[in-house]
């Protein structure tokens, strides 16, 4: 991994004495269009005297680090010579910084002025909320939600709650979720010390997933703020339906069962999967879903090749997955009911997952 700045390694931060009360990660890969309005929104802050801000630059070419040149006296800049991916970008950034609390947004995000101080408030009302999500509304209308937190559903796989619903007022209370947005949210470090960071395998899509799927097994919880309000250009780094996003979502979602379901759970997961293919496939043939708008622009022999090159990769990392889990499982310290209950809490149906965009 080629850095203009050295990695640090073992601890979560560069220092053991934080000197900040918050570090904001932004990973940037040939976002020049995104950047300008990203940052000044961080600039704004009404938290600003209290955040340090990091952002990662995964070997962009068009721009950006001319526009992060205008933000010297805001951000610290780490230059990386190619694309690592946004979770090994993400942990770079993380173990850079010196902060209490760490937040995460998107390069092609832009936040309200009180959206740090909220997540802060939030994080302070109990020891045990590991993670904040914000609410998330399109960047475009303002009306319309990217999420609110996140659901899950029985094979591990995860989507925004909300996702192209109206704000109509109906997540307006602070409550807790299956796990966090990547998008936007606070992590207490004290969580990271003891869940660790982001797996780099996953490069990009459900990295968020896996780590908030992590934290909870430790018995850590996350909590959705509804005052912390973020604005999301959604997939505006990679488009909505792309081969590349369906990829890596259905193969990192593998990984993420093999390693964070326990036993019972993992063995049930095929089910789950099972029904869900099968929504989906409906939703290939008449064309709504995620899966009906990615046949429109490619095909679906398309997804179909995506599924099977998705589970031979998967296939490929399974000896590292399962090395993992044995960790995972064996730091866990809820049982798998309690995990059978966060899917009947925190879930979400095969037919939303596969009919809703």
């Amino acid at each position: 991994m080629g850095s203009t700045e050295s990695r640090a390694r073992g601890s979560c931060r560069a220092s053991d004495a934080p000197g900040h009360l918050v570090s904001v990660v932004v990973v940037n890969w040939n976002g020049a269009r995104h950047l300008d309005e990203c940052l000044a929104s961080l600039r704004a802050q009404t938290a600003r005297d209290t955040l340090e801000v990091i952002v990662v630059d995964n070997g962009s070419t068009d721009g950006s680090l001319e526009i992060l040149h205008q933000y010297a006296d805001l951000a610290r800049v780490i230059r990386n010579e190619t694309n690592v991916g946004f979770a090994a970008g993400c942990n770079q950034g993380i173990r850079a910084s010196t902060g209490v609390h760490v937040a995460l947004l998107n390069n092609d995000a832009v936040v309200t002025p009180t959206w740090l101080a909220e997540l802060i408030s939030a994080m302070d009302t109990a020891p045990d909320i590991g993670a904040c999500t914000s609410k998330i509304l399109s960047y475009d209308d303002h009306s319309v939600f990217d999420n609110a937190g996140h659901a899950v559903f029985g094979d591990g796989l995860t989507r925004g709650r909300g996702r192209l619903e109206i704000d109509r007022g109906q997540y307006d209370r602070e409550e807790e979720v299956f796990c966090f947005s990547g998008c936007a949210a606070l992590l207490r470090r004290a969580m990271l010390d003891d869940v660790g960071l982001f797996d780099e395998s996953f490069f990009a899509y459900c990295e968020d997933a896996d780590l908030g799927f992590r934290a909870r097994l430790r018995g850590w919880r996350c909590l959705y703020v509804p005052t912390a309000v973020a604005y999301h250009k959604f997939s505006a780094s990679s488009e909505a339906f792309s081969p590349f996003k369906a990829l890596h979502v259905e193969r990192n979602r593998l990984w993420l069962a093999l390693k964070d379901l326990p036993l019972p759970l993992l063995v049930l997961s095929p089910f789950y999967t099972a029904q869900r293919y099968w929504w989906q496939a409906y939703g290939a043939l008449t064309g709504r879903g995620a899966s009906g708008r990615f046949t429109e622009r490619h095909s679906r022999w398309a997804l179909v090749r995506i599924l099977v090159t998705a589970y031979v990769q998967a296939l490929a990392g399974l000896p590292r997955a399962w090395r993992e889990r044995r960790v995972v499982q064996s730091r866990r310290t809820v049982s798998a009911i309690e995990v059978w209950h966060w899917f009947r809490s925190f879930g979400i149906s095969a037919r939303e997952i596969a009919l809703l965009e």
